[in-house]
């Protein structure tokens, strides 16, 4: 046996046997945390029409009821984890279960967009204590990072298969049941995973030293808050040096420079930043942020192809993507393999070129379907965005220290949720920038029905709905050219980006470093069942 895993093997039985013996089933556990968050987050979309027939929500109420969810768990992420770092990681989680499974409730039974908003700002905060608990818990429980790439893996794959399940448990319960089903599955297995999270995790704790930076915790808070909304307005089309969105960004941005300089001068930083000036965890960030960046409005473009170019239902367009669920599940599960034979640098970089490839392929779409170019894009898609993620979010916990974990976690997920927001907004510039000039020049069409259809695809269908005749006609056969010229230009964008990030990835470790951590990572309690068989709660 070598060296690294005598000590691995070592480290583990150092750790207490009731936590070696039971950190599979902990994985079980976080899992399905993981999949209850990742459901969420997509389920609403199917059920968006029934809401808004019901509740009569306005515009903005509507764009909140969207979007208060994202928003407010992204700018909660490192709140939550350096928080869990110094009282407890399992309690924040438990935590974070107990607010769910109510603001569940709330929602499904709200009366009007108002409780509704509320409801789904409180599933936010809640998804904010879960998801960097979730990693930062596996981060100690797998000290061996063998082990730990395995279980990133099973993790990742399950968060794949639960953004691509949402839509279609949604579309099902509101075929039996009315639209509050949609949280209401939630109560359930929040009710299953309250007592066995208790009874089966360990708790563990980061840095504890001094006191928690309240102050801090709330800038960066606020300040994400302001940076994600902002964001958030331009993906939607909003005007960019329009108050509603330039005074967001401005006051985020200052806020976030405020609480950078503030935690540089703290003795005991809520968020230790010496962990950037090491090059793989830096790199490993900014690989995540170029992948959301260039991939997750390409996403909400071709849903849009799916249905108004090919005429395809929202089920079938789900069905559809199903490839790329798959292909991102087999990623995961044979990342921890890949890593381990080529070594962070290189599987970082593949799948990057592998994305860069699947995009450039994806630009032979056009106004007729193509079912096998679509299959094979999205298999390569999403393997190689499950490959990038993987090896890029296992080199950042690994390289973090483990008393840092709950910070290194919360700083992943922020950067999951920035990228994706700056993807939306720039791939949804880049669309429109390449979309609405073709609608300036239809012969029989006025210049205030051509800026009309020039705002999405949709609104060209009713315009030319109205309109009818040969004009209408001409105008829908222009506006679905536009788009796909538009698709194929944010395609080549977004195929920029991937080079770009593979480029940066030659920054990661060349080969994947096991050997044993710094003292203190392998500190895991048992689980409560085991420990409080030897001391008094």
């Amino acid at each position: 046996m070598s060296g690294t895993t005598t000590a691995a093997a070592r480290r583990r039985r150092e750790a207490g046997a009731g936590a070696g013996a039971n950190r599979w089933v902990v994985l079980v556990v976080l899992c399905a945390s993981l999949l209850l968050v990742a459901l969420d987050a997509t389920v609403l979309h199917v059920a968006v029409p029934a809401v808004t027939e019901d509740l009569k929500p306005g515009a903005i109420e509507l764009l909140w009821i969207v979007d208060v969810y994202p928003l407010v768990c992204a700018a909660l992420l490192i709140l939550f984890g350096t928080l869990g770092d110094r009282v407890g990681r399992r309690r924040v989680l438990l935590l974070g279960y107990g607010l769910f499974g109510v603001a569940s409730g709330i929602a499904a039974l709200a009366g009007n967009a108002q409780v509704l908003i509320g409801a789904r700002a409180l599933l936010g905060v809640g998804g904010a204590m879960i998801m960097p608990a979730t990693l930062s818990i596996l981060r100690q429980v797998f000290p061996d990072r063998r082990e730990r790439a395995l279980a990133i893996g099973i993790w990742s794959a399950v968060a794949a298969v639960g953004a691509a399940v949402g839509p279609l448990l949604g579309g099902f319960l509101l075929e039996h049941f009315w639209w509050g089903s949609v949280f209401l599955v939630n109560i359930p297995l929040m009710l299953i995973s309250l007592p066995i999270g208790r009874l089966l995790l360990p708790e563990s704790y980061g840095d504890r030293d001094g006191p928690w930076d309240v102050v801090g915790a709330l800038m960066a808070a606020a300040g994400l808050f302001g940076i994600v909304l902002g964001v958030k307005r331009l993906g939607g089309g909003e005007a960019p040096f329009g108050p509603f969105t330039l005074a967001p960004l401005v006051v985020g941005g200052a806020l976030m420079f405020a609480f950078v300089r503030r935690q540089r001068r703290r003795a005991h930083p809520l968020v230790d930043l010496r962990m950037f000036s090491r090059p793989a965890f830096s790199t490993s960030v900014g690989c995540i942020v170029l992948a959301m960046l260039a991939l997750v409005g390409l996403e909400l473009i071709a849903a849009q192809y799916l249905q108004l170019v090919l005429g395809l239902s929202p089920l079938q367009t789900g069905l559809r993507l199903l490839p790329l669920t798959f292909a991102a599940m087999a990623a995961g599960l044979a990342g921890a393999r890949l890593l381990r034979r080529f070594g962070p640098r290189a599987m970082v970089c593949f799948g990057f070129c592998l994305t860069a490839v699947a995009v450039v392929t994806l630009t032979a779409m056009g106004g007729d379907d193509n079912t096998g170019l679509l299959l094979l894009g999205f298999v390569l898609l999403g393997f190689g965005l499950e490959t990038t993620l993987f090896g890029a979010y296992e080199s950042m916990l690994s390289e973090a220290p483990p008393a840092q974990a709950g910070g290194a976690a919360a700083i992943g997920e922020t950067s999951y949720q920035l990228g994706a927001g700056i993807g939306i907004a720039l791939l949804g510039s880049v669309m429109n920038a390449a979309y609405a000039p073709g609608l300036s020049s239809v012969p029989g069409v006025s210049a205030g029905d051509s800026a009309a259809a020039g705002h999405s695809l949709g609104e060209a269908y009713d315009v030319a709905a109205r309109l009818g005749g040969v004009r209408g006609a001409a105008l829908r056969h222009a506006a679905r050219d536009s788009f796909v010229h538009g698709l194929h230009v944010s395609l080549l964008v977004s195929a920029g980006l991937l080079l770009l990030g593979a480029g940066m990835a030659l920054r990661l470790p060349r080969v994947m470093e096991c050997g044993v951590p710094a003292a203190g990572s392998a500190e895991i309690p048992a689980p409560r069942g085991v420990a409080e068989s030897r001391v008094s709660a």
